[in-house]
């Protein structure tokens, strides 16, 4: 079992920049490759970022690629989310998400069905 606990949401300008952060307790926290997602009001949940397991391969959607970056810190069990430029299309409650199965495939680590631990999600508004 794993707990994931997200933080650092908030409002934030277009143009600015926020990092969130998803703090894990539980089982070994480098056994697991890590993503976020988010979910807008009236849509699906979808993919955002995912890491390996020893942080050294990174995934991203193609909406956030070259704006956001995921990193993790395995020796604070930590994944963090750094948003660059966002826009208001980035409104949304941000989701950290733990799974053992990794494979290096980027349709894997950006599948929601692969996902088995969750955290509550933080919200980020982006204003214009």
């Amino acid at each position: 079992q794993v707990q994931l606990v997200e933080s650092g949401g908030g409002l934030v300008q277009a143009g600015g920049s926020l990092r969130l952060s998803c703090a894990a307790s539980g089982r070994a926290f480098s056994n697991y490759a890590m993503g976020w997602f988010r979910q807008a009001p009236g849509k699906e949940r979808e993919f955002v970022a995912a890491i390996s397991r020893s942080g050294t391969r990174t995934y991203y959607a193609d909406s956030v690629k070259g704006r956001f970056a995921i990193s993790r810190d395995n020796a604070k069990n930590t994944v963090y989310l750094q948003m660059n430029s966002p826009k208001p299309e980035d409104t949304a409650v941000y989701y950290c998400a733990a799974t053992p199965i990794y494979s290096g495939s980027y349709v894997d680590v950006s599948n929601i069905d692969k996902y088995w631990y969750w955290g509550q999600g933080t919200q980020v508004t982006v204003s214009s």
